[in-house]
């Protein structure tokens, strides 16, 4: 069985991983630094030309990009490459309706499904497998990272998005699936619909799963490993600097490699911005290094976690990242979508509603449940009074503008004024109970 998709990039020694870095770090920001003004100016603004950058040693001199910046830049300010050279725009969502777009040119979507490769061949994948993709498509990288992935691996392609999950196992037991790809909330879904339906894992082919865009326990990963009968690899990436496939899990399970050949990993402290030594938890941070359309230098990716060199029984020698433990900002992911609070804010200010709210997240039997308390006003109150307490219109309304923004369906409680408990004259605005880190 194929062990690696590269297997000379993938076992590199590391001195050797190094000075490709080196190499492609210091052409990158030569080329940043000429196409593209926004980042020009920061680094104007810090009296750095890209002849301040010689090795490795320097990149802790370059600005940060934030997602602030990727909003203040919307839609064309980080554009590295003229339009006529992009041929695909992917998407994350934004906080006020202006959403994050990523640029990508041919090159830049043949090493993204490169990456997303390793991560199917880490998980046992070849040529003569099976691979059902339940991630979304769209503007959403899951889907089309792990399809693209599968393609260029050779592998038969099932693209089901997500939904219809009776539908799901059928083409799972008629195709002979081998390898599944979908959140893993979704993963713990279809094997308790499995049983639901009174199959059993020998009524299916899987031997895989590779599961991100949400936190997961290990718990969890025994939990699916168990009602599919398969290994439970993790993957993880962002919109922002390509999509999943950035790192991935191999057979050890103990974290992830980071395709180091295209991104440069740092862990910096949150508050201060300080590089920190290997080993130590803080906020990663991430440099593309041969990106074209969309290249981003010493990206904050506000997740919290640890690198790590210890020798991989694998053979793979890129750098390790555990499981992300947090984030340094208030973003939650809710069934694998980005959600921040002052989305819902924006909704309710613009859809006349009061910006008294209080999300409530839980996890139950695998899935996130995510409901939304929102006071009334006065008005407001009076009104639905008046209709015998029927709120079911201005529900209706309400959900579909969140959905709108969020990409997802909260369960809304549409509650009488003052009734969130308030601590020092502001409501709690998230109660997470999930329990998303052992």
């Amino acid at each position: 069985m194929k062990k690696y998709f590269q297997q000379d990039i993938e076992t590199m020694p590391v001195e050797k991983i190094k000075e490709m870095q080196e190499e492609k770090l210091v052409k990158q920001v030569k080329y940043v630094y000429e196409n593209n003004a926004y980042y020009r100016k920061l680094m104007d603004e810090k009296g750095l030309t890209p002849d301040d950058v010689k090795s490795l040693d320097d990149l802790a001199k370059l600005p940060f990009l934030t997602k602030n910046d990727l909003r203040e830049a919307y839609p064309y300010g980080l554009l590295s490459r003229p339009l006529k050279d992009c041929v695909r725009i992917q998407s994350t969502s934004g906080t006020t309706g202006r959403r994050v777009v990523a640029f990508y040119t041919q090159h830049d979507i043949d090493i993204w499904e490169e990456c997303c490769a390793r991560a199917i061949v880490a998980a046992g994948g070849s040529k003569d497998d099976v691979v059902q993709v339940c991630y979304g498509y769209g503007l959403f990288t899951g889907g089309p990272g792990l399809h693209g992935g599968s393609h260029k691996l050779g592998s038969l392609t099932l693209p089901m998005s997500s939904g219809n999950t009776e539908r799901q196992i059928q083409f799972m037991r008629d195709l002979n699936t081998t390898i599944l790809c979908c959140t893993p909330s979704y993963a713990a879904y279809i094997g308790e619909k499995l049983k639901s339906m009174g199959l059993t894992t020998d009524d299916i082919h899987l031997k895989a799963g590779i599961f991100g865009a949400e936190p997961w326990t290990e718990e969890m990963r025994k939990n699916i490993q168990q009602s599919l009968g398969i290994k439970a690899y993790d993957i993880y990436g962002l919109t922002e600097i390509s999509g999943p496939g950035v790192s991935f899990e191999c057979e050890e399970q103990t974290g992830m490699h980071i395709n180091e050949d295209h991104f440069l990993a740092e862990i910096i402290d949150p508050d201060t911005g300080e590089v920190l030594p290997e080993g130590t938890e803080g906020e990663l941070v991430f440099t593309s290094l041969d990106k074209e359309a969309f290249p981003l230098l010493r990206y904050r990716t506000r997740d919290l976690c640890v690198l790590t060199r210890k020798q991989c029984s694998c053979g793979r020698t890129h750098i390790k990242m555990c499981k992300p433990k947090g984030r340094s900002d208030d973003m939650k992911v809710i069934r694998g979508v980005n959600v921040f609070p002052s989305q819902i804010e924006t909704v309710l200010l613009k859809e006349g509603y009061t910006p008294n709210y209080q999300i409530l997240l839980d996890r139950i039997n695998n899935e996130d449940t995510f409901d939304i308390n929102v006071e009334l006003s006065e008005e407001q109150f009076k009104k639905i009074h008046a209709k015998g307490g029927d709120d079911s219109e201005e529900k209706k309304s309400l959900t579909a503008a969140m959905v709108a923004m969020l990409g997802i369906r909260p369960k809304l409680h549409l509650l009488a004024p003052n009734s969130i408990v308030r601590s020092e004259g502001k409501a709690v605005r998230m109660i997470d109970k999930r329990k998303l880190h052992d």
